[in-house]
């Protein structure tokens, strides 16, 4: 009794207007802004804790720690890009 009724259609499959392509690239890129966020920030920290206690507050600790954090986020992206 159940077949009586008719088929009930299912819904449109609703799918973006970019191109398959153009989302991955987007993903990877938001991933690489993230990440050069994330490390940089990190490194910076480092280099500010460093700096505190072993370089009586000399600057150049936090800055090759934004650097260092900065450089590893590239290299990631770089390779990311490459796949």
């Amino acid at each position: 009794m159940a077949d009586t009724y008719p088929p009930v259609p299912s819904a449109p499959v609703v799918r973006s207007s970019k191109p398959v392509s153009e989302a991955l690239l987007n993903e990877k890129w938001d991933h690489a802004i993230s990440s050069l966020l994330i490390r940089s920030s990190l490194g910076l920290s480092f280099g500010v804790v460093f700096s505190v206690l072993l370089f009586k507050r000399r600057a150049w600790p936090a800055w090759v720690g934004l650097g260092f954090g900065a450089g590893r986020a590239w290299e990631e992206a770089d390779g990311m890009m490459l796949r």
